[in-house]
C-alpha cells in the first residue's frame, strides 16, 4: 500500500481514469473539515445554496461529457444518522451533474464481503482506500494496484450496487 496525498487524490478524481470510478462508502458519519460547517448550518435549520459543491459538480459534468462514469454506493444504517440525512439532502446537485448515487440499507449487506475501509476504484487499475479516525475525520489515504485488492473492491462494489436503491427512489428513513 502506498500513501496518497490530497493533491494526488484530487488529480485522480479530476483526470485519473478513462472509463469509470466507483466509490463505496460504509460509515454512518463522517467529519470532513470541508463538510462540517455546512452540516452545522443544516442542523441549525439555516439555508445552504450548495455553492461549495459546484466545483465537484463541474468535474462530474466534464466526466459525463467525456463518456466517463462516476458511481457511488452508500451503505447506511436505518434510520439514517444525522450525517446521512444531511448527505441525502444535498445529493441532488451531484446526481443532476451525472454522479449515480445509490443507497444500500446496511441490513442487506450482511453476507457481502466488504473491505475494511471506504474506497474509490479507478478503472479497475487502482484502489484508493479512505482512512478515518473514530470521530469520522480523515486519517489519510492508501492506494493499491494489487490484483487481489482490485478484485475485492470490484466484487464488493458490484454486490452492494446490486442491492442499492437509486437516489431518486430512496426515501430517507
Amino acid at each position: 500500500m502506498t500513501p496518497v496525498s490530497e493533491a494526488q487524490f484530487e488529480e485522480l478524481l479530476r483526470s485519473g481514469f478513462d472509463r469509470e470510478t466507483v466509490h463505496l462508502e460504509m460509515r454512518d458519519a463522517y467529519g470532513t473539515a470541508v463538510e462540517l460547517p455546512y452540516m452545522a448550518r443544516w442542523a441549525a435549520g439555516e439555508p445552504d445554496d450548495l455553492e461549495w459543491l459546484q466545483d465537484w459538480c463541474g468535474t462530474l459534468r466534464k466526466h459525463v461529457k467525456a463518456g466517463r462514469s462516476v458511481r457511488r454506493a452508500r451503505v447506511v444504517s436505518e434510520p439514517l444518522s444525522d450525517y446521512q440525512r444531511w448527505s441525502h439532502s444535498i445529493a441532488w446537485p451531484m446526481v443532476e451533474a451525472g454522479e449515480d448515487i445509490r443507497w444500500v440499507p446496511r441490513r442487506l449487506v450482511s453476507t457481502v464481503a466488504l473491505p475494511g475501509n471506504d474506497f474509490y476504484l479507478f478503472d479497475d487499475r487502482l484502489a484508493v482506500f479512505l482512512l478515518y479516525s473514530g470521530n469520522g475525520l480523515s486519517a489519510g489515504m492508501l492506494s493499491s494496484a494489487d490484483p487481489a485488492d482490485l478484485r475485492l473492491c470490484r466484487s464488493a462494489f458490484e454486490a452492494a450496487w446490486e442491492l442499492s436503491v437509486p437516489h431518486r427512489e430512496y426515501a430517507a428513513v
